[in-house]
Formats: C-alpha cells, sequence, structure tokens
C-alpha cells in the first residue's frame, strides 16, 4: 500500500524548480488596522477611547460597553455605567437618520451617562440615537460630546 502511495505522489506532475525571484519585500511605515471608537467615563464625563479592533458590527462594538473598560483603561481611571446584563445588543436604522439601539435590560435601570455612553458610541455624525429596551424608550437623542 505504501508503495502505490509514493508511486501517485511521486507522479503528480510537479517538476522541482530553481529558485525563483520575487519582487523586493515591503518598505515604509506600518499603517495601524482597524479601530473602534468607544464611550467611557472618567471623572463622570464621557471620554472616547480608541480600541485596535477588526470589523465590528455597531452591536458588537456597543458589547464592549458591558464588558467595561481593559485592566490598562482601569489603570487610568476610566469606567462604564453601562452595566453586564446590557448586553446583547440590536442596532437598526430608521428613516430619516435614525438609529435605533435595542438593550436587554430596561431603559429604567440605565442612568443617563450610560444611555450617553451607548448614544455616542452608537451614532454616526449627524445621527440621532434611541435607546430601547423591555418596551421603553429614551431618545432620539444626540450625543453631548461635539464630535
Amino acid at each position: 500500500m505504501a508503495v502505490i502511495l509514493m508511486l501517485l505522489t511521486a507522479a503528480c506532475g510537479v517538476q522541482p524548480s530553481g529558485v525563483i525571484r520575487g519582487a523586493s519585500p515591503p518598505s515604509g511605515p506600518v499603517e495601524p488596522g482597524d479601530s473602534v471608537t468607544l464611550y467611557l467615563v472618567a471623572n463622570g464625563q464621557l471620554s472616547t477611547v480608541q480600541r485596535p479592533s477588526r470589523s465590528l458590527s455597531r452591536a458588537d462594538t456597543l458589547a464592549l460597553l458591558a464588558t467595561g473598560p481593559t485592566g490598562e483603561e482601569r489603570a487610568r481611571g476610566l469606567t462604564s455605567d453601562v452595566p453586564n446584563g446590557a448586553a446583547p445588543f440590536s442596532v437598526t436604522i430608521e428613516p430619516p437618520d435614525r438609529k435605533v439601539v435595542t438593550v436587554s435590560v430596561s431603559v429604567d435601570e440605565l442612568s443617563d451617562t450610560a444611555i450617553d455612553q451607548i448614544v455616542c458610541t452608537a451614532a454616526e455624525p449627524g445621527e440621532r440615537v434611541t435607546v430601547l429596551g423591555v418596551g421603553q424608550a429614551r431618545g432620539p437623542r444626540d450625543c453631548p460630546v461635539p464630535g
């Protein structure tokens, strides 16, 4: 059986070749990868944070708020008012230019700061956001942080 296998692989048609020269390797500065912008809390105020990330959906980006700051971010004094139970999130668009973020808790359980974190993290420039949870809504709201 082993002899047959050797004969079959030896007869696969690939011929040996010499060294094949290619182009020069790329040079220059490395471009930073994709990142997501989150709004965490520092001293009671919203603060933007850039995290390196591959493309995330807006709902997955919002879930990062519920997970809270990284160890490095906590060391810098950053926190999140968005409770872990607020995830999972869903995000839909309603015309004209209004986004609806659905959370998994009642919006009454969310502080004004948590609502602002969600609105700012979800919104594109000029977009208004409504936060909906357990049949109740807050908004539509603009992000209170100038963009």
